[in-house]
């Protein structure tokens, strides 16, 4: 996709961190956009900032848990616009799961974690996709994934954010099959300064934790600090922009974490044992790089 001018972007999750580091570069390539998001009061002020820049943008309160509210989001956002060329499925939640074992995660954790991160896409995907191929136009769909959905992880956010990189390889597969022209591409960033530690916020009621979970306090501690000194949202968008333009299906935006992927993928390769990060390796993450690059 090459041109961006007075055609119509929706992005879930748009009212705070990465979901509004897109929907901020897409008015100012002077695209329509629709943001979609759970929290009403941030979705309001995220419209209310991008309005006083002259920028065409509505929002639209969506619960991307919920199947029906994302098509409701399909619908809306068709009949305000037209055709929609643009997608970003962005809206995602991260998960404590404490000190519990895979095998001890509670149903609700699941559900939650799964139906946000993956079931939300997918929903995003059958809503959108029928009309973005008949309308014949060109148009791309972003999928927000996390370098967690590339290596070894632990408990339901990693679970999650392999399967919807699992999702989008298969959208792009069928893509190119039917010689489409929507391309496709998955987000995998690393550390960047959003509020996802803070996702329980918006855990809704009848999914709420069955038990306590205590986690490793230094460990989160740790993580938000990461998140904090990691790379603004704006830097991410101005990647996203310019790998839709060129076609990139895998977004990396932390060539910090290069070094990483290629052993875990060498040891794959080399049909060893699952390598998973040592103390020693996790420690080394958390050092500043010269170069100055962020992870």
């Amino acid at each position: 996709m090459k041109n961006f001018e007075g055609k119509t972007a929706v992005v879930t999750g748009g009212a705070s961190g990465i979901g509004f580091g897109l929907a901020e570069k897409l008015a100012q390539e002077k695209m329509q956009v629709v943001i979609a998001d759970v929290e009403e009061e941030a979705l309001g002020r995220a419209v209310e900032e991008l309005r006083q820049y002259q920028h065409r943008v509505i929002g639209i309160k969506t619960d991307v848990l919920i199947e029906e509210s994302v098509r409701e989001l399909f619908i809306r956002a068709e009949e305000e616009y037209g055709n929609i060329h643009v997608l970003c499925n962005n809206a995602g939640i991260g998960a404590n799961s404490g000190d519990k074992a895979i095998w001890e995660i509670e149903k609700n954790d699941w559900d939650w974690v799964m139906g946000v991160n993956y079931y939300g896409v997918l929903y995003g995907i059958q809503s959108f996709l029928p009309h973005m191929i008949d309308h014949g136009e060109e148009g791309h769909v972003v999928t927000t994934v996390s370098l967690a959905g590339l290596v070894p992880g632990e408990g339901t956010y990693g679970v999650s954010k392999h399967a919807v990189l699992a999702l989008t390889e298969a959208l792009k597969s069928d893509l190119t099959k039917k010689e489409s022209k929507i391309g496709a591409s998955v987000l995998c960033p690393g550390f960047v300064n959003t509020n996802i530690m803070d996702s329980e916020r918006n855990r809704p009621h009848h999914l709420q934790k069955e038990s306590d979970q205590i986690g490793d306090k230094t460990a989160e501690e740790m993580m938000r600090l990461m998140l904090k000194q990691g790379k603004e949202p704006s830097e991410i968008a101005e990647i996203v922009f310019q790998s839709i333009k060129d076609e990139i299906f895998y977004i990396l935006p932390h060539p910090a974490w290069d070094d990483a992927l290629k052993n875990h993928f060498e040891n794959i390769l080399s049909r060893k044992k699952l390598d998973l990060p040592s103390a020693d390796s996790i420690a080394e993450i958390f050092k500043p790089r010269e170069d100055g690059e962020k992870y």
